[in-house]
């Protein structure tokens, strides 16, 4: 749910010798974690077949079906060259050796995992900078706060993200008052959970000029005082008026956070994660990645804005670059923001704030002719849509949209939080793909129900409703507003539950899906969702050798089980990416 605005920065001076606002330490560490990922692939022969055997392996074929199988052979440009099930021959070659063996163990064997919405350059980021989504009370979340600015003396701003007044009961968003309590001396600018409000201190809100007389632009709000002074909270378009103040990423940061965010994502078994909201910056450290041969993870862009797609891809999607790792396919799009913030667009005033029905980013025409102009161009749209009145807005504009544009545009959703049940059929025409996080609705239950009355959650988080509709359904994280492991997003799809198995039964229950169907959302449904079906997203020959090993088997599992799962091993390309240790 991050917006698509510059990625705020933690460095100090731009100085090279203050060593990128980064601890010495921090660089090491991440420097060695790059250069034993590329000694584990090497630790796999470059150009060879190889047999990889003893496993319990579960894909998908092309009709959505469970196939099971208990080795493959890999061939030498890093594909699968045939699914091995029991009783059989590596090949029907009898000459055929295998130049290397992987011996699964009887581990459980799955394609790598497909990340249908998340946010690279953000996760990197934010897992180098002040990390805020463990704390319980405001209290702890100051006492962070005032640690960390002690710790990083050098840096000019304390940056960080992760706050969530709800999780903290506070009845209120935090205040400026609230930080300059522990830090007043230099700017402090916090990003929330879901990447639709920051957090500023009176420092951070003088050094953008922010005041009594600033007024709120369109799309954003600034909470004010009754006095008229800001509070110190800014949200989704007004966020921007403060960030804009704030140092952005040198280069070589942008890599490391690449780097650090790379590490996270295979280590989950993470092999392909849709970035929504590219920026300018973020493709050409893609790009630098890619042509050192450290890109491992592949990454389908979609643009921050129309005029980045066009300066990057022109007329079309790119090209599938370093063997199938990077590609812009679309842009990313908002049409409202979230519903913590209170700014996800509502058709009906919100329970607990009758006076306000959220952000509507734009009005029909400008949305069409967003749309629109990347239609011509052929490239995909996917568009932030949480509240109902936003995705009834987004279905209006497809539907009208389709008469001009045909063929296979594969319109995206995402999100699609909250959607008034009369409209619910509308996602299964058109060709539209519903791209959603299961963990939104686990971490989201209580405040939904606080945000909303019972009659508008009967279309909440609507996963059985979408597939039963005809929608493609697209599973992901949003990380870094919600961890990447998509084991807990398995285990909210078939269940409805939270880790703490609550509520009993599942919340609306109705709209569990089954493991099979959370299986292909995080997989095939993913791969098409952004346009790599034809290589990723299951095991087949001529498909890319992409696979996953873990200790549980995910169909048969408990849900506390799944949630669970370790991952021992990750593969991209028929080498090796990661290890546990």
């Amino acid at each position: 749910m991050t917006r698509n605005t510059p990625t705020p920065l933690f460095a100090a001076a731009r100085n090279p010798d203050r060593h990128l606002g980064f601890d010495i330490g921090k660089v090491s560490q991440i420097t060695r974690a790059i250069t034993a990922a590329i000694l584990l692939a090497l630790g796999t022969p470059a150009v060879a077949d190889g047999l990889v055997d003893n496993v319990n392996g579960i894909t998908l074929d092309d009709k959505g079906q469970v196939v099971r199988f208990t080795g493959l052979t890999v061939t030498a440009d890093g594909k699968v060259g045939r699914l091995i099930r029991q009783g059989e021959k590596p090949s029907t070659d009898k000459n055929w050796r295998a130049d290397w063996r992987l011996d699964g163990k009887n581990r459980t064997l799955l394609p790598g995992l497909f990340d249908a919405h998340g946010h690279v350059m953000g996760l990197g980021i934010a897992a180098l900078t002040l990390d805020l989504s463990e704390t319980k009370t405001l209290a702890e979340a100051q006492a962070k706060v005032a640690d960390y600015a002690k710790a990083h003396p050098e840096r000019r701003w304390i940056i960080g993200r992760g706050w969530n007044q709800e999780v903290w009961g506070l009845g209120r968003f935090p205040t400026a008052a609230d930080l300059d309590a522990v830090v007043a001396d230099k700017p402090v600018l916090l990003e929330r959970v879901d990447g639709h409000a920051v957090w500023a201190n009176s420092a951070a809100l003088a050094a953008a000029g922010v005041t009594a007389k600033s007024v709120s632009p369109p799309g954003g709000r600034i909470e004010k005082l009754a006095s008229g002074a800001p509070t110190g909270v800014l949200v989704d378009a007004a966020s921007a008026l403060v960030e804009k103040a704030v140092p952005q990423p040198l280069p070589a940061e942008r890599e490391l956070a690449l780097a650090s965010a790379q590490d996270v994502l295979l280590s989950l078994g993470i092999t392909a994660i849709a970035d929504m909201g590219t920026s300018p910056d973020d493709w050409n450290a893609m790009r630098r990645a890619g042509d050192k041969g450290a890109l491992r993870v592949r990454i389908i862009s979609y643009a921050n804005s129309i005029d980045t797609a066009l300066s990057v891809a022109g007329s079309g999607p790119t090209p599938w670059l370093y063997d199938d790792r990077l590609r812009m396919v679309g842009i990313k799009m908002y049409a409202d923001g979230a519903l913590g913030s209170r700014g996800a667009c509502l058709k009906k005033p919100y329970a607990d704030a009758p006076g306000q029905t959220g952000l509507c980013f734009l009005d029909d025409t400008k949305m069409r002719n967003i749309m629109s102009r990347a239609a011509m161009n052929n490239l995909q749209v996917a568009t932030h849509a949480i509240g109902d009145a936003a995705n009834a807005q987004v279905l209006g504009a497809i539907e009208e949209l389709v008469q001009t544009y045909k063929g296979d545009r594969r319109w995206r959703i995402e999100h699609a939080q909250i959607v008034d049940p009369a409209d619910l059929p509308r996602f299964g025409k058109n060709g539209i793909i519903a791209s959603m996080q299961p963990v939104h609705q686990t971490s989201d239950r209580k405040m939904a129900e606080a945000r909303l009355d019972p009659p508008r959650l009967a279309g909440a988080y609507a996963w059985a409703s979408m597939l039963k509709n005809g929608s493609v359904l697209a599973f992901g994280s949003d990380v870094p507003v919600e961890s990447a492991n998509p084991f807990p997003g398995l285990a909210a799809a078939i269940t409805r539950e939270g880790a703490d198995g609550q509520p009993f039964g599942g919340w609306q229950p109705q709209e569990r899906i089954s493991r099979e169907a959370a299986l292909a959302a995080f997989t095939t449904g993913a791969a098409f969702a952004g346009q790599a079906e034809d290589r990723i997203g299951r095991l087949a020959p001529g498909y890319r050798a992409d696979f996953v090993l873990v200790d549980v088997d995910p169909l048969l599992s408990t849900p506390a089980q799944l949630r669970a799962t370790k991952v021992s091993e990750t593969w991209i390309g028929g080498k090796r990416a990661f290890k546990a240790k």
